[in-house]
């Protein structure tokens, strides 16, 4: 059953305000399953539209499930300054920390709010897991899931020294627990001792159902080391064992841990970690190791040593010795007693497991991970950055140019920007051409007109498609209106230098930096290609004084829409025109961002669009113009708007296209220089679709939403 939400504004939209789970229960007990609409009745018949989250959350309350399952296209929540998919929620102990959170915004954080009003009113156990509708069947039928899990979980408490813990007589009691060997308590108690000496961190719940304690790393090795980990049954069940993982992965990007080949929670133990290899009934377990001859020496000095490898830190290893110490003299006593039987027997429960060693086996982590890898560390986000479902409204400040243009083209297409305003002194009382929905009149906006649209709350992103040293009262404008929420993307090349501004290169700055971003400055159309072209072999650069040099030349659009001899097709004719050929502010802005200097000499040309890039790449070791091409092909893996070509691209091919083109790839015979060629359309990833992309970052918006991809 539901009310109107507003009759009125809204018409046939309604609020659940009854659930009758009576026939859906039926139906269950009948072996059927029910399939509901959004859809709900009110009082006097009349069938309303009712929101589907809120509806299957009215359901959940009533029917108190275990587990609540959300199909998402984006597969669950990613952490948009690392692009990570985010495999659990503790509420009860994160809720108030990703509410901080830049990017938690939007629909994200409706999205986190409600579930958490909804888990509040459902048992503990209760939980809800986001997931890819390909995903279903490995949520419900398998222990390591799918997608986003979101739950209660409970809150756990640190200590870094043992007078942090309220009750060390507890601590003594929870790390005896379940221990076997002889004299447990003694070696427990020796045990605190030592960490007096030595740095550590535990984890624990209220009840001390679990405790971990880390050693952190050492200047001799960049490894922790999980010391101990107990717990009980309780909290093995009510998944209190994730949620100390997810703090160890949180606090700890690299660990490692042992654990008895036998141990009936080994499986638990693989799904965490990266890696794990056995020996002679040990486990020796590890995450966040990328290097290839990290892992070796790893394995290599556990296979030498076992659980020592990492000295008398270990709980278990200390109460496993003290066992076996027990067993030898029971069985020394038993020799001298001749009861030869008997020694045997009591061998035969001893901590030793296997009396042929077993032999060495690899195995990396089951593959029905919350997670993906890529070989881009800067992936795109995607559909992972869509969490807003409503309209936005845009304000364009100077669309008189090209640029100006070219982005009216595409907010035209967008499916979620209302372009509402549209300022240029010129053409101020003209019609809008271009934007077919919705008749939009010029108007001449001042900082002050600006300033009270601010101060009203009217626009939700603010576009400066202004020349260079003209924004800044705009600008001022906005942020003396208190709406700090609002996103401004300018152009120019004013905020390119300011470190209170985002700058807006996706592809190379960190998208998650960008998404939770109000003030992004949009890179330059040479310097956007001249940096993708170069940040690939940043790192194999011959050091300086040596730099890269970098040929531009771009069709006369890129000169503006004023007259001058750079944009006079006649000048142009027959003809290469080179200028700023020292300083130009992009050598500036390119060599700022990649943080190596760059020579950066600009041409301008007959045709109207597009960019052509000759870069000459100082080399530090011997490459050869495979291994180069690789490079690049790895770095932009997954990028919908780079395109790596073996060929040299052309750039009458690039007009027109919203992407950039990396190619040719030539080596020297020396094997000591590289020369890379770049094509981009000056307007569109230049500066229009640039912007767009931009725009839908930090908006909320699919990444590559209502830009056009090939």
């Amino acid at each position: 059953m539901a009310d109107y939400k507003d009759k009125d504004t809204y018409q046939f939209v309604g609020e659940v305000n009854q659930i009758n789970p009576t026939s859906l229960k039926a139906a269950i007990a009948d072996g059927y399953i029910p399939v509901l609409t959004c859809m709900a009745e009110s009082e006097d018949g009349q069938v309303l539209n009712v929101n589907a989250d809120k509806a299957a959350a009215e359901l959940a309350r009533a029917l108190v499930p275990l587990k609540i399952v959300y199909l998402s296209e984006k597969g669950g929540i990613h952490d948009k300054e690392t692009g990570k998919l985010i495999e659990a929620i503790n509420l009860d102990e994160e809720y108030d920390e990703y509410m901080k959170k830049p990017w938690v915004i939007h629909g994200t954080r409706s999205k986190i709010r409600d579930i958490k009003t909804l888990l509040d009113d459902l048992p503990r156990s209760s939980s809800v897991a986001i997931i890819h509708p390909e995903a279903l069947e490995r949520e419900l039928f398998t222990h390591s899931g799918a997608g986003t899990l979101i739950r209660r979980g409970t809150k756990l408490q640190q200590a870094s020294s043992l007078a942090e813990f309220e009750d060390v007589s507890k601590l003594k009691q929870t790390l005896v627990r379940d221990r076997e060997g002889f004299d447990s308590a003694a070696v427990v108690d020796r045990y605190l001792e030592s960490l007096n000496t030595r740095s550590f961190r535990a984890y624990f719940d209220e009840n001390m159902e679990a405790l971990a304690i880390v050693l952190p790393p050492t200047d001799s090795s960049k490894l922790a080391q999980l010391a101990t980990l107990t717990m009980t049954r309780s909290a093995w069940l009510s998944n209190i064992a994730d949620n100390v993982f997810q703090n160890l992965k949180r606090d700890f990007p690299k660990l490692a841990w042992t654990v008895k080949q036998d141990d009936e929670n080994l499986t638990w133990f693989s799904e965490k970690a990266d890696g794990s290899i056995a020996r002679r009934g040990e486990v020796l377990f590890w995450y966040g190791i990328e290097s290839p001859e990290e892992v070796r020496e790893l394995m290599s000095e556990f296979v030498q040593h076992g659980r020592q490898m990492f000295g008398d830190i270990n709980l278990e290893s200390q109460l496993h010795r003290a066992a076996a110490a027990a067993e030898r003299i029971r069985a020394g006593a038993a020799n001298l007693m001749g009861n030869r039987p008997q020694q045997d027997k009591q061998q035969a429960r001893g901590f030793s497991t296997s009396a042929r060693p077993a032999r060495p086996s690899v195995t990396s982590a089951i593959t029905q991970k919350r997670g993906y890898a890529t070989t881009n560390p800067n992936p795109p986000l995607g559909i992972k950055n869509s969490d807003k479902d409503y309209p936005s409204k845009v304000a364009l400040i100077g669309a008189r140019g090209y640029t100006g243009q070219a982005l009216i083209d595409l907010l035209n297409r967008h499916p979620n920007f209302d372009l509402c305003h549209v300022s240029s002194r010129e053409l101020a009382g003209q019609k809008l051409k271009g934007y077919e929905r919705k008749e939009i009149i010029y108007e001449n906006l001042s900082p002050d007109d600006v300033r009270k649209m601010a101060e009203n709350k009217e626009i939700d992103c603010w576009v400066m498609a202004l020349p260079n040293g003209v924004c800044k009262p705009f600008v001022d404008a906005i942020d003396e209106s208190g709406h700090k929420e609002a996103l401004i993307v300018d152009l120019s090349a004013d905020y390119r230098f300011d470190s209170n501004w985002t700058y807006g290169l996706p592809e190379l700055v960190q998208r998650g930096k960008i998404a939770s971003a109000n003030r992004i400055s949009n890179p330059g159309c040479y310097a956007t290609a001249a940096q993708l072209g170069i940040a690939p072999l940043i790192p194999h650069l011959a050091p300086q004084p040596a730099q890269p040099t970098v040929f531009g030349l771009s069709g006369y659009s890129g000169a503006g829409t004023k007259p001058s001899p750079k944009n006079d097709v006649q000048n142009l004719t027959n003809n290469l025109i080179p200028y700023s050929l020292t300083d130009h502010i992009h050598e500036r802005e390119i060599s700022s961002q990649l943080g190596q200097d760059v020579a950066f000499i600009p041409h301008v040309a007959v045709w109207f669009q597009g960019i052509h890039h000759t870069i000459s790449l100082p080399l530090a070791e011997k490459m050869v113009s495979r291994d180069v091409r690789q490079l690049y092909q790895d770095r932009y893996h997954g990028e919908k708007l780079v395109a790596v070509r073996g060929e040299s691209p052309l750039v009458k091919n690039i007009a027109g296209k919203h992407g950039v083109e990396i190619g040719g790839f030539a080596v020297h015979s020396g094997g000591k220089r590289a020369v890379v060629n770049v094509t981009i359309d000056n307007l569109l990833k230049g500066a229009a679709t640039q912007c767009l992309q931009n725009m839908n970052l930090a908006l909320g918006y699919a990444e590559y939403e209502g830009i056009p991809l090939e």
